[in-house]
């Protein structure tokens, strides 16, 4: 069960087109036959990504071109993420009006989705997973204010809203920290980035002491971060090993129909699996693989 952003969502027939898998926040109700009857779409622009996004790969839910019921998956995966999404407006503004914060990504699961999935699985049996907070840093970056705080503040929000999916009886959490925002091809041009690597840092390390918090309140529950900025560090620092290419920019046409085979025709050198970024600010479906590949083991592991 997934909440977030663009790098989690993925696109539903019942999903605001571009942005969810179901709903917007003028569509926030949805009744148990409209959720069940769901299906996952994959194809060039069914995710942010150009192809499957890591919680795809993860689950192996979803990766194939086509419609999908998250209910024929060995791990059926329901994904509320919204694309463009905040923590709360409590403290930046929607991107748009239909945007779906994270808070109420998770309220609406609470009030629309949790009994008809409590039908096909248990909660103990499932695990939450959130990745969010990119839009966030990226937005406020130029705020005026104290960061350190800031981001302490919106890990409580984003905690009050984990508290509510405990009470649900959830126990198995999984959080990912920010990537590294400042290397994207942008940031990587300029001289002052903007969010900069100190302000990654400072989120990254506020989640990290909240996760702790919440599993040492919380004797019955596994709150686990996995470091997706240290993981997705190493493919920028060896992109090689990894078959990456290009890690300083990305292909201008790659929101193009035929990008996979005539990606020259965009003055592109090498296919779009070869570069690190899909776009100003989102990685490759190929970067989502690997990273999904090693959150696999690490959570095997784990």
């Amino acid at each position: 069960i997934a909440f977030g952003d663009s790098y989690t969502y993925v696109q539903g027939i019942h999903g605001h087109q571009n942005y969810s898998f179901i709903g917007d926040a003028f569509n926030f109700a949805f009744e148990e036959k409209t959720l069940l009857s769901n299906k996952i779409v994959q194809n060039q622009t069914s995710t942010a990504e150009g192809g499957p996004n890591w919680v795809e790969h993860l689950t192996e839910c979803g990766i194939k071109p086509g419609l999908i019921s998250p209910q024929s998956c060995e791990k059926q995966l329901w994904d509320f993420a919204f694309a463009g999404s905040d923590i709360s407006t409590d403290y930046i503004p929607l991107h748009h009006n239909f945007t779906v914060s994270l808070i109420n990504q998770t309220l609406q699961y609470q009030q629309y989705a949790y009994k008809p999935l409590s039908k096909l699985f248990r909660p103990k049996e499932s695990l939450i997973a959130i990745w969010i907070g990119i839009n966030d840093i990226n937005d406020s970056s130029k705020y005026s204010v104290d960061f350190a705080k800031f981001y302490e503040n919106l890990i409580k929000t984003v905690f009050n809203s984990v508290t509510d999916l405990y009470n649900l009886g959830h126990r198995s959490f999984l959080f990912m920290n920010l990537p590294p925002l400042d290397r994207t091809p942008g940031n990587q041009a300029s001289s002052s980035p903007h969010p900069n690597a100190t302000q990654i840092k400072w989120y990254n390390d506020a989640l990290i002491e909240h996760a702790h918090l919440f599993q040492r309140e919380k004797m019955d529950v596994e709150a686990r971060v996995f470091d997706a900025h240290t993981h997705l560090s190493k493919i920028l620092d060896h992109p090689a090993r990894y078959g990456i290419v290009n890690t300083t920019n990305y292909c201008a046409g790659y929101n193009q129909p035929d990008i996979e085979e005539n990606y020259s025709n965009y003055g592109c050198p090498t296919p779009l699996d070869q570069y690190f970024w899909f776009n100003s600010g989102h990685m490759t479906s190929h970067v989502h693989q690997i990273l999904a590949e090693e959150l696999q083991q690490w959570l095997k592991s784990s």
